[in-house]
């Protein structure tokens, strides 16, 4: 497939300019949060856990650290030939798509940060779902860490500009047809790029709807990485612990 015929999520993620834009996400946080996730799910030593659309492997990483069993996987060949450095017996790195599923079991699976929604059809988004929970042992638990649709939506910052590395990315965001855009414009490396991330608005209610539909139990939900409530326009954040 050619560059300029490449899903967004395809090419966007594989630049070094998507991690240089992103590099400032705040890594304690993330760890705090993990923490959280495995204090919740109460994970045993030997537990096998897949980290979905891991990027560069932060988190996959940081769960190894904890003594787990660890599979990172990413559709980004780029990322996850970065991630490869890290590997040992109990952490290993591979180019996946995320709506098929694995033949493995895992006793976790953890989607984080709004790594899910980024298809054009809705099917692949329930292929995904489908694909996540067949993947899951017959006690294993998925996360969904996804973004608070209707709080983004109510505090949308329509143009922003931030400047990272002698960069200067211009930031335009925007909802259109059931989709949230970001536009993203820059001049590096003596050349202009634009690049647009396209991810799908959904709602709670929208993914209790492709749960029921596909036997997935939703266990819980909560609005932030505290795993605190969730509140419909406050929240932070929708995480959804799923079986």
């Amino acid at each position: 497939m050619s560059e300029k015929n490449k899903a967004w999520y395809a090419s966007w993620f594989d630049t070094p300019y998507y991690h240089i834009l992103y590099k400032e996400r705040d890594q304690d946080e993330a760890q705090l949060f993990i923490d959280n996730l495995i204090q919740y799910l109460n994970l045993d030593e030997d537990s096998r856990v897949l980290d979905l659309a891991c990027g560069k492997g932060r988190h996959a990483i940081y769960l190894n650290s904890l003594g787990y069993d660890v599979i990172g996987a990413d559709l980004s060949e780029n990322s996850i030939n970065a991630a490869k450095e890290f590997e040992n017996d109990k952490l290993h790195f591979y180019v996946h798509d995320m709506r098929e599923p694995w033949q493995e079991k895992f006793d976790a699976i953890f989607n984080l940060f709004t790594s899910f929604g980024y298809f054009c059809e809705q099917e692949d988004n329930v292929k995904t779902l489908k694909a996540l929970h067949n993947s899951l042992s017959e006690f294993g638990l998925g996360v969904i860490d996804f973004m608070n649709v209707k709080k983004v939506m109510n505090n949308l910052i329509a143009e922003e500009v931030k400047t990272i590395e002698g960069i200067e990315f211009h930031i335009r965001r925007r909802h259109e047809d059931g989709f949230i855009y970001k536009d993203i414009s820059f001049f590096a490396d003596g050349e202009n790029h634009q690049y647009t991330e396209k991810v799908k608005a959904l709602t709670l209610e929208d993914f209790e709807k492709m749960m029921a539909e596909n036997d997935i139990y939703l266990l819980d939900v909560f609005g932030d990485y505290k795993l605190r409530k969730f509140v419909e326009n406050d929240s932070d954040r929708l995480i959804m612990i799923f079986k």
